[in-house]
């Protein structure tokens, strides 16, 4: 077992995360050209408002630096704790499938009911992860 193969996922999310901040940025850029929002709305993000197409892929993004900081830590413990297996290493690709998955539903159709079971379905991996890891410390 190669213990490097837990942090390829942590790859694959990051670069997620960065491509809906590409997304974002495109569309906040296009939306101040074209005068859709106030510049003066990014200073304090209380006056006006963005398009709701805008507001969907902030709050996605936002959803990418909450919940998967969880995903983030009990990789780097289990990487550093030496106690890397084919099971945490597929709970770790299967989480970050469900965070694909949840992107492309939450940013394409948006369907709520769908989206809260996918999100719900990648919180269990996590505590899957989380469980495992513990096992394994308390058993040395």
């Amino acid at each position: 077992m190669t213990p490097h193969l837990i942090l390829y996922p942590v790859f694959a999310l990051f670069y997620l995360t960065a491509a809906v901040l590409v997304r974002l940025a495109y569309l906040r850029l296009g939306a101040t050209s074209r005068g859709e929002v106030s510049i003066k709305f990014y200073r304090t993000y209380d006056t006006g408002a963005e398009p709701e197409r805008i507001r969907v892929v902030t709050r996605h993004f936002i959803n990418l630096l909450e919940a998967p900081v969880l995903f983030y830590v009990v990789v780097i413990l289990t990487y550093i704790t030496q106690r890397v297996g084919y099971g945490m290493i597929t709970c770790a690709w299967i989480y970050v499938a469900l965070r694909y998955v949840h992107t492309a539903v939450h940013l394409t159709a948006n369907d709520v009911r769908l989206r809260f079971q996918i999100y719900v379905a990648s919180g269990m991996v996590l505590v899957v992860m989380w469980t495992m890891l513990l096992v394994q410390l308390l058993r040395s």
